[in-house]
């Protein structure tokens, strides 16, 4: 019985359900004759194809409803557009039906999350780039914003409204300026119209003898960029010292730069993105670094998807992971740490003799054993957050950790008692930074950068025959913050800031026995104004970009004014001419108390100036160069000059005559740099030579002039790269003058039981020559997965170079020689798992 009502009760709900759709079938009339009605009703006139409303009806309105309502009663049966033109006038149009591909214009990879907006709807793209929207009229206007880049707003008619096509997005690049020379030595290595390089990782192809994308070792590559002991910690620049060299991470300035202490560069490849590097006129933006700067950033895009990579070579492994956290913003993780704790490979090896090469570490006294539980770590740890609350708000945050420890047992035979005691050396950084950008409209823009960079230097040295113990510190810590506004139109971009950092270095020696304790502690306050303002004309082919910075030391009151220039002009489509100019100044310097400091693997120390025996380092800076591009075929050649004054002897890495003399003075460096490179199919061939004059100027020595420490007088580079979708492989071969160096005076060597020299650095070390090669293979795993290995060999030949030398005076009353050398012979591979 039960059952029976159920069927009765479904069929009378169904025959309900088919009256109720035929009446209202049967109710429903030909628009046009509704549209008539309403023009009586309401004394109005619609405009519309004839076609258009054909077999279209509807259901009659009530005439109660007002206009507004009746209308949109009307759209919502038709889904056509009712369009007001005036009181009196309304247009009627077909919904437009708009789809595409959103792709990134650089990489062609989709781009999700970014958003259409119309007028009336609003559309997301999904993982593959897809977009949909329904828009009432070809004049309605769409705004299509993705984080990071460039907002596209324009009429639809302007776009392709036939099929779903692609619609390409450009990074929004705000600081960067566009390419002038693309694959200025390899792909990824470009000049700007701002007259800087450029390194993009993204694109990066491989240099001789790399496998890793080390920013430090990378630049060398450059002309007249090299390094006179093979290290990334001592980088020359035109001739100065490192410590003339302003290293930047992500707008925080770096005391450290390596590790190995100095072998490979502190910064993790996988977070590090892109690199500056500016020789000349540098932008007033920027203070320190009297021989260049070396910009390194990470990568201010948003990436709204999980994914890592996972590496491993000869010296250590590698992690970095990107974790989205909103479509507005991403978290970034890198580590990287030595592999010393779970296996020593051959290349650590090496790597570990270099850096303890004739340092206490390796030497030790007739009567003491040979050093014993020898331990080197090192790691590095990086975190970046971006997020953008709004479209014209951009937020990243900044943290950095670096660390190398070396510790070692010496052993001593003591009145027949053996004895043990430890040394160690520590070198360590942290860093943090803030920095926000706000894009008030098109044409103007602030930034807001602060940070705080720490670093110390640490060494214990257990002298086990006196029973002492020495202690030694080198700390740095600098806190700095930066307001930077911008404003472009009509080709003009006016730049006005400020910026107040404060620096703080302590230098500690203390002995135990005899009691000894010595602490310098000095802290300089800086405020520094800057105004700039660059023009390049509608065609691109001149650009001139001039600025003034002023420097105000509240610790001496002392007001420096530095003005800048840049100017380019192209003459016909081939060449480019371009000059520059700058003044710089720095107030931190790296010295040399003795050779032994801190084991004699660290060396040098930070210290502040002091205005007196210790200056202000002041440079003024020139050149001048002509670019030629045609057709694959590339020529940069340059000529500069430059005069640094405030440097001090301890600065210059002095090993054999003026090692101990503490006096100030200047260097003047004149030069000429040049690069040929060619590119045809997926070949890179290049030759860059640089010629450099340098010259000291220490009026309180015996020699007033001599030449610098760091003249290398010719330097040439010749290499080649080869790249494809799976294959990178470069070779080249460095070849440079040897260093300038003194040698003891022959017949009169010693005086006052001291070696006695001949002329200052009138001798030279052997000429440096080495040959690298390296090839790294790409290929995919899964859809998920992708994967590259590499192989490197640095120094093919096992040349035995010399980078410096220096003298003793042995027991028997006679003068040794002994040398540091290079790295040798030395292999690395590498494996990287992308996910």
């Amino acid at each position: 019985m039960c059952r029976t009502n159920s069927y009765i009760l479904q069929l009378i709900f169904c025959l309900s359900l088919f009256a109720a759709q035929g009446q209202s079938t049967a109710s429903k009339i030909p628009i046009s004759d509704v549209l008539e009605q309403i023009t009586k009703t309401h004394a109005i006139k619609f405009n519309y194809e004839s076609s258009l409303l054909k077999d279209i009806t509807v259901v009659p309105v009530s005439n109660e409803l007002s206009l507004s309502a009746t209308i949109k009663n009307l759209e919502k049966q038709t889904h056509l557009v009712f369009e007001k033109v005036s009181d009196f006038v309304y247009t009627i149009t077909k919904a437009i039906r708009f789809c595409g591909y959103i792709k990134d214009f650089e990489l062609q990879e989709p781009l999700s999350g970014a958003t259409i907006n119309g007028k009336f709807a609003y559309a997301i793209t999904d993982e593959n780039g897809y977009f949909d929207i329904e828009l009432k009229a070809l004049n309605e206007v769409l705004t299509i914003r993705h984080i990071g880049f460039k907002t596209i707003e324009r009429q639809a008619r302007f776009f392709n409204l036939e099929d779903c096509g692609t619609i390409s997005m450009l990074i929004q690049q705000e600081v960067i300026a566009p390419v002038l020379i693309e694959t200025y030595l390899v792909r990824g290595i470009d000049k700007r119209q701002d007259w800087t390089t450029s390194i993009d990782y993204e694109r990066f192809s491989l240099l001789p003898g790399l496998i890793e994308s080390d920013v430090l070792q990378t630049v060398q590559a450059l002309p007249s960029i090299l390094s006179v002991d093979e290290t990334v910690s001592n980088i020359n620049i035109r001739g100065g010292s490192h410590d003339q060299n302003l290293i930047l991470w992500d707008d925080i300035k770096m005391y450290q730069t390596g590790h190995f202490f100095g072998l490979i560069s502190s910064f993790n490849p996988l977070m590090t993105q892109t690199a500056t590097v500016i020789n000349n006129g540098t932008d007033v933006a920027l203070t320190d670094g009297v021989s260049g700067t070396i910009h390194m950033q990470t990568d201010t895009q948003i990436d709204s998807k999980f994914n890592g990579v996972f590496g491993l070579n000869f010296l250590n492994t590698e992690l970095f992971t990107n974790i989205p956290i909103s479509q507005k913003s991403s978290l970034q993780i890198a580590s990287r740490t030595s592999l010393d704790d779970i296996i020593r490979t051959p290349t650590y090896d090496v790597y570990f003799d270099r850096v303890t090469q004739d340092t206490e570490a390796e030497n030790n006294d007739s009567n003491t054993t040979s050093a014993s539980n020898q331990e080197f770590n090192f790691y590095d740890a990086s975190l970046r957050w971006l997020y953008h609350p709004t479209n014209n708000d951009f937020i990243r945050l900044n943290f950095n950790i670096v660390n190398n420890d070396l510790s070692f047992n010496e052993t001593a035979n003591v009145n027949g008692a053996l004895r043990t005691r430890s040394s160690n050396v520590s070198q360590n950084s942290f860093a943090i930074g803030l920095n926000y950008r706000r894009q008030w409209n098109d044409q103007l823009q602030s930034i807001i950068n602060i940070y705080e960079t720490d670093y110390k230097l640490q060494s214990l040295n257990a002298d086990i025959l006196s029973e002492q113990l020495f202690l030694q510190e080198n700390v740095v810590s600098e806190t700095s913050i930066k307001v930077d506004n911008s404003y472009e139109k009509n080709g003009w971009r006016f730049n006005l800031g400020y910026q107040f950092t404060e620096t703080e270095v302590i230098n500690l020696n203390d002995i135990d026995l005899p009691r000894f304790v010595r602490r310098d502690e000095e802290i300089l306050r800086e405020h520094g104004a800057f105004a700039q303002a660059w023009y390049r004309n509608p065609t691109n082919n001149f650009s001139v970009r001039g600025g003034i910075r002023a420097n105000y030391l509240t610790r001496f009151e002392t007001l420096i004014v530095e003005p800048r220039l840049s100017i380019r002009q192209s003459i016909g489509e081939h060449i480019e001419i371009e000059a520059q100019g700058e003044f710089k100044h720095q107030s931190t310097s790296q010295i040399v108390n003795f050779q032994n400091d801190f084991l004699g693997i660290e060396k040098r120390r930070w210290q502040l100036t002091d205005n007196d025996s210790i200056p202000i380092i002041r440079s003024k800076q020139a050149s001048i160069g002509v670019i030629y591009k045609n057709s694959g075929w590339l020529l940069d050649a340059k000529g500069y000059y430059k005069r640094v004054n405030g440097i001090t002897t301890q600065s210059q890495s002095f090993t054999t005559k003026y090692e101990f003399a503490k006096e100030k003075g200047s260097y003047d460096a004149y030069g000429f740099e040049f690069l040929f490179r060619k590119t045809f199919s997926n070949f890179n061939s290049w030759l860059s030579y640089s010629y450099i004059n340098n010259t000291y100027t220490f009026e309180a020595l015996e020699e007033i002039e001599f030449p610098s420490n760091f003249d290398i007088t010719h330097s040439i580079t010749l290499g080649t790269t080869y790249s494809s979708t799976s294959w990178n492989i470069s070779a080249g071969i460095n070849y440079r003058t040897g260093n300038p160096t003194s040698i003891p005076l022959n017949g009169n060597e010693i005086i006052d039981d001291d070696v006695n020299f001949d002329l200052a650095n009138t001798e030279r070390l052997q000429d440096y020559l080495r040959l690298d090669a390296s090839a790294i293979y790409k290929f995919k795993i899964s859809d998920k997965f992708h994967s590259e290995i590499g192989a490197s060999i640095w120094n093919i030949s096992n040349r035995e170079n010399t980078i410096n030398n220096y003298y003793r005076v042995n027991d028997n009353n006679t003068v040794d020689g002994f040398s540091r050398f290079s790295l040798g012979l030395t292999t690395n591979a590498v494996v990287r798992v992308y996910f």
